[in-house]
C-alpha cells in the first residue's frame, strides 16, 4: 500500500446535505437525519461529521447521496490543510464521476455495440438501458481474470506513454501513473460489463482507445483539483483576516497599528475567541452538481464563501431574493482590486486566480467567478462556478 492510499481521518465541523437517495440510505439503516439552517437560510437535511475519512466522503459522492457540503468557523488557518484535502477530494469525486459517464457514453458509440444493438434490438445497450448493481456484481462475478487483462492491456500504452516522457520529472510521472490506476479503479460496474461482453470482439480495441483518450484527457482536468483548494483557501483566509481586523478595531480603540495586533500570535486567539463567542463566522459551501437525473448538470460545482453573523440570519430571509438594488456585483478579479490598500493576499489572490482560471481554460473545464455585495448587510458572497 502506498503512503497516498493509507487511511486517515480529518478533523472539520461538516453539515452533509443529503439527496433523496442519500437520506433514503440513511433513513433505511435506521440513521436519524438532523435538519440544518445553511448559510443561505434554507433549511436541509443531513448529517453532521466532525472526525472522517476523505474515503467516505468520496463513496457517498460517488453512489449520488450528497447534494450539498458546508463548513462554518471563525477561523480557517488552523485547518488548512484539511480544508484543501477535503475541496480536492470534492474536485476528484466529481471527476471520477464525469469520467464514468463519458467513457459509457463512449462505449455505447463503438461500432461493436452498434453492431450488438442492431442484431439484438430486445436487448439494447443505450442510454436508457438499466441494470441493478446487484445484477451486474453477479454477472461480473466470474470475470475477474478478464477484467485484469482488459485493464492491463487499457493501461499499459497509457504508462509507457509516461515513462517514456522525458518532460517528466520522476514525481510527475508517479502522479500520471497512480492518476491513470484510480480512474480506472472507480470505473463503474455498467462500464466493465460492456467491456467484458466485447472484449474480444474486433471492435475491442476501438472502445479500449476510446477509454485511453477519456484517461489522458481527466488525467490533465485531475491538475484543477490543486489550483481549486489553493483559492478557495486563499478566500476563506481573507474572509478571515477581514473579520479579524474588524473586530481588532473594536476590541483595542485607538490602535493605529491593526496589523501589528492580527498577527501578534497571543492577540490573534483572543481575537478569535471573540469572534466565536458573537458567533460570527466565515461559510464555506460546495454545491454538486445536479443529481444523477438532472442531464448536463452532473458535472457541475458551485463553491460559495461568505461571512455572516447572527444579525444578517434575522435581517435577510434568503440571500438569493434580494432585491437588486441591495447588490452590487462584480468579478471576482474586480474584488480584489477594489480590497482596501495595504489589505493582505490582495496580490496573492489575483496570482493564483489567473493560474485556477489558466488551468481551467487549458483542459476545457468552464469556470465563472462572481461577487455580490450586499450593502446593507456589508456581507459579502463569492461564488465559484466550474462545469467539468
Amino acid at each position: 500500500m502506498s503512503a497516498s492510499d493509507k487511511k486517515f481521518l480529518l478533523e472539520l465541523p461538516l453539515k452533509v446535505i443529503l439527496t433523496e437517495d442519500g437520506a433514503s440510505n440513511f433513513i433505511s439503516h435506521n440513521k436519524k437525519l438532523l435538519r440544518f439552517r445553511l448559510a443561505d437560510n434554507l433549511d436541509e437535511y443531513g448529517i453532521s461529521l466532525n472526525k472522517f475519512s476523505p474515503q467516505s466522503i468520496q463513496s457517498m459522492i460517488l453512489l449520488d447521496y450528497i447534494s450539498k457540503i458546508e463548513i462554518s468557523m471563525s477561523e480557517f488557518v488552523s485547518s488548512r490543510q484539511e480544508v484543501m484535502d477535503l475541496s480536492k477530494v470534492i474536485v476528484y469525486s466529481l471527476l471520477y464521476k464525469q469520467f464514468d459517464r463519458e467513457v459509457y457514453n463512449a462505449l455505447i458509440q463503438c461500432e461493436c455495440v452498434k453492431k450488438h444493438n442492431r442484431a439484438n434490438p430486445a436487448k439494447l445497450i443505450d442510454n436508457k438501458t438499466q441494470m441493478s448493481d446487484r445484477q451486474l456484481r453477479s454477472t461480473l462475478s466470474g470475470k475477474q481474470t478478464v477484467i485484469q487483462t482488459t485493464r492491463k492491456a487499457i493501461l499499459d500504452p497509457i504508462w509507457n506513454a509516461i515513462m517514456s516522457n522525458k518532460d517528466y520529472s520522476a514525481e510527475e510521472k508517479n502522479v500520471y501513473l497512480l492518476m491513470s490506476e484510480k480512474f480506472l479503479n472507480r470505473l463503474g460496474l455498467m462500464n466493465w460489463y460492456i467491456i467484458t461482453t466485447f472484449h474480444k470482439n474486433e471492435g475491442a480495441n476501438e472502445m479500449f482507445i476510446a477509454i485511453r483518450n477519456l484517461l489522458n484527457s481527466y488525467m490533465e482536468k485531475s491538475k484543477v483539483a490543486e489550483y481549486i483548494s489553493v483559492m478557495v483557501m486563499e478566500l476563506a483566509l481573507n474572509n478571515e483576516n477581514t473579520n479579524i481586523r474588524k473586530e481588532a478595531r473594536k476590541m483595542y480603540h485607538g490602535i493605529d497599528d491593526i496589523d501589528a495586533l492580527v498577527f501578534d500570535p497571543e492577540i490573534r486567539a483572543k481575537i478569535v475567541q471573540e469572534l466565536q463567542r458573537k458567533h460570527e463566522l466565515v461559510f464555506l459551501s460546495w454545491k454538486l452538481g445536479g443529481g444523477a437525473s438532472s442531464i448536463g448538470k452532473q458535472g457541475r460545482l458551485s463553491i460559495t464563501l461568505y461571512n455572516k453573523d447572527d444579525e444578517f440570519q434575522e435581517v435577510k430571509e434568503n440571500i438569493e431574493t434580494a432585491k437588486s438594488s441591495n447588490t452590487a456585483k462584480k468579478t471576482l478579479i474586480d474584488f480584489y482590486r477594489e480590497l482596501p490598500e495595504g489589505q493582505e493576499g490582495t496580490d496573492l489572490g489575483l496570482y493564483y486566480l489567473s493560474y485556477l482560471d489558466d488551468a481551467c481554460k487549458k483542459v476545457n473545464v468552464k469556470f465563472e467567478s462572481l461577487v455580490n455585495q450586499y450593502s446593507a448587510s456589508d456581507l459579502t458572497v463569492i461564488n465559484l462556478n466550474f462545469n467539468f
